[in-house]
Formats: structure tokens, C-alpha cells, sequence
């Protein structure tokens, strides 16, 4: 049960140079105590390879994506940057995927959203064939892929784990039967235990899967200004409130809005909240938006983090 940290893609965009920001970030994560260090995509930077490159250039961390969506991207693709950054990292890489937002993939990609599900079940047998394999040959209704060559890398072992950012009913079914585990965002401990953990276990169980890795990610930061950064939360994180997979489970969590779930307050509160989604199932809390509040604000919370990963890896 391990404690790590999300890095707003903001943050490195506004770095002098991005790998150069990421990496010392990195070094302060791990520094403070934690396990691993998370990377969001956005159009700038490449996540897999920021997190290939802190990977290799912190040793002390596990690193992965949170999350790269599938839009756009070829499940070929995919698999030779994932599996170069499992070979840059020497096994500490996780590959987390998402399905995208429709008012993102069609205004920027010009792509139909429509049948998101198939696509996730067919982009991630496809994937799961080149990590597996090092070779697919695979031809669906949404697309294919067929290597005509080895697509195996040198040094990418063990298997690069896949995760995906998986809430709804049918894409925790695909979850379980073709990757690792799932890494939800936005849903309280007692809807991630009902909502999450109960469906996607019960699926991999019935397919003959390994029990799901359970990756929570929380939004969170340590800070006494709580009505202010309450206030910059509503503003930061009121796009997911328009998204229907988020918009259910802020929901099924009983808030009205996505900032609801931002848990802002002391010290006590964070460790508090982080505990009760471990109790509810989570095999990993991954902290996210810890910049919230003031730079003094995310460094203290980086070291209360620290603190609690390591009591709970002793």
C-alpha cells in the first residue's frame, strides 16, 4: 500500500525547460519519502517519455502516466514508447491509459467518440498482445494492428503494467479482463469501494485475472487558506463536472460538484481521508493537485505524504 504523488502537466509547462522541471521534481519527491511519481498528457510534452527520463534519472522512483488517453494514438505506438520507458526505468514504469473526454477527441482530433467501449477493449488487446508478445496481428471494427516485424524492446522487462482510468460499469469489465488494474479519479472512498473496487474484483475473478491493482487518485493539499483554495479547486476542476463518467461517480459520492472531493485541511484531514481509501480498497493512493494552495502549501504536504508512505512501507 504505497503513497505517490501527480504532477499537473501545468507545472512542467511552466518549467525554463520541462524534463529539466520534472526531473527535479522527481528528485524532490523521492527525496521526501515517496514511491512513486505520476505525469498527465495534455497537447505540450510527452508523458511516457518525461516519465521514462525521471525514471532513469531517479532510481528511487516508480514511474507512470495518469493518464495518456487513447485518442488519437495507435496501440503500436503505445506499446514501443511504453515499453522504451520500461527499459529506461529497468522495470518502473506503468502505463496509465483513459478514454478521453468526446468535447476534447472531436474538437482537437476531429475523431468520432462513439462506441468508446469497443475502442478500449480493442486498443487494449491489441496493447496487451505487443507487451505480452512482442508481435500482434489484430483487426477490429474500430482498428488494427499487425506487426510486420518485432516490436519487442530490448531491456523492457518485466511486462509493462497497464492501468486504466476506468468508473463506468463496462469499462471496469474491459479493465479486468485485459490489464492490470484501474486508476479512478473524483470518487469518494465509500463509492470507490462499491462503485470500483466490488465490480472490477468480482469481473477479474470471473475471467481468471489476478485481483485488480486499485490506483485512487485524490486531490489534495495540506493548507491552513481552506475557503481560498476551495475556491481555486471549484475553478481548476469544474471540467469534470461536464463529463458523464465523472459527472455519475461525483454522484454516487454524494457531492454535487468535482471540488467537493478535494480534500483541503490540515494534516490530520489528509491522512485521515487517505486512510479511509485504503479501508475501501485502494492498493495505492496517488495525491494529485497538491498545488492548490501556496508553493510552502504543496511542499508541506509533500512531506506529510513522505511521512505516510513510509510508515505504511516499513
Amino acid at each position: 500500500m504505497s503513497i505517490g504523488i501527480a504532477l499537473s502537466p501545468f507545472a512542467l509547462d511552466a518549467a525554463d525547460n520541462a524534463v529539466d522541471g520534472a526531473v527535479a521534481l522527481g528528485r524532490e519527491a523521492a527525496g521526501a519519502g515517496l514511491s512513486s511519481l505520476w505525469f498527465g498528457q495534455l497537447f505540450s510534452h510527452d508523458t511516457i517519455g518525461v516519465a521514462g527520463t525521471v525514471g532513469r534519472e531517479v532510481p528511487e522512483l516508480a514511474v507512470g502516466t495518469s493518464v495518456v488517453p487513447i485518442s488519437a494514438r495507435h496501440p503500436l505506438l503505445i506499446a514501443s514508447q511504453a515499453q522504451t520507458a520500461q527499459a529506461a526505468t529497468r522495470g518502473r514504469f506503468t502505463l496509465g491509459l483513459g478514454l478521453g473526454a468526446r468535447s476534447i477527441t472531436e474538437a482537437a482530433f476531429g475523431e468520432n467518440f462513439d462506441r468508446p467501449i469497443t475502442r478500449l477493449r480493442e486498443f487494449l488487446t491489441a496493447l496487451r498482445a505487443v507487451l505480452d508478445n512482442g508481435s500482434v496481428e489484430f483487426r477490429g471494427e474500430t482498428l488494427s494492428a499487425v506487426t510486420r516485424m518485432p516490436a519487442a524492446v530490448a531491456g523492457a522487462e518485466p511486462t509493462v503494467p497497464v492501468l486504466v482510468a476506468a468508473m463506468g460499469p463496462q469499462a471496469l469489465r474491459v479493465t479486468a479482463e485485459l490489464a492490470d488494474g484501474t486508476m479512478p479519479f473524483l470518487v469518494g472512498p465509500k463509492a470507490l469501494g462499491e462503485h470500483i473496487v466490488a465490480p472490477i474484483t468480482a469481473a477479474a475473478e470471473q475471467a481468471g485475472r489476478p485481483r485488480p491493482r486499485i490506483v485512487a487518485m485524490v486531490a489534495g493539499v495540506v493548507t491552513a487558506d481552506v475557503d481560498s483554495t476551495r475556491a481555486t479547486a471549484a475553478e481548476q476542476m469544474a471540467f469534470y463536472n461536464e463529463i458523464p463518467s465523472y459527472r455519475r461517480m461525483i454522484e454516487l459520492s454524494g457531492v454535487s460538484h468535482a471540488a467537493e472531493l478535494a480534500v483541503i485541511g490540515d494534516e490530520q484531514t489528509l491522512a485521515d481521508q487517505i486512510n479511509a481509501y485504503f479501508e475501501a480498497g485502494a492498493t495505492d493512493v496517488v495525491v494529485a493537485q497538491t498545488d492548490l494552495a501556496s508553493e510552502a502549501d504543496r511542499r508541506r504536504t509533500w512531506e506529510l505524504l513522505g511521512e505516510l508512505n513510509r510508515t505504511r512501507t516499513a
